[in-house]
């Protein structure tokens, strides 16, 4: 029986698939020499930056409207630095979802709801 396209393409987008997926295309290209924390850090450092270079001379208004090429080519490069911490945390052994429901967590405690708004 075939799963519903809304199941199979949730299982595709998990950071589970994805995690799978990098280890299996860096393992196939004998990447993992080359795959350590500190340059998979730096790779997601130097992809934000290349996101950063989209809008560097930009008014605030501007980046809100982005043509379409242009949103494509930072959709990529948003893509570049998701795939990168995948990977660190992979090479980390850090549950990414984990870590980041501990974090918003955290930031609930640290920043809490003003009262009366």
């Amino acid at each position: 029986m075939r799963e519903p396209d809304h199941v199979s393409s949730a299982r595709l987008d998990s950071l589970q698939d994805l995690r799978e997926r990098l280890r299996r295309f860096a393992a196939e290209r004998d990447w993992n020499q080359f795959h350590g924390p500190k340059n998979l850090a730096m790779s997601v450092a130097i992809e934000a930056a290349e996101i950063m270079e989209h809008f560097q001379w930009l008014t605030p208004a501007q980046s809100l409207e982005l043509d379409q090429a242009a949103r494509r080519e930072v959709a990529h490069e948003i893509a570049d630095v998701l795939l990168y911490l995948v990977r660190l945390a992979d090479v980390l052994d850090i549950d990414l979802a984990s870590a980041a429901r501990e974090k918003i967590a955290l930031n609930a405690q640290k920043y809490p709801l003003a009262r009366g708004l």
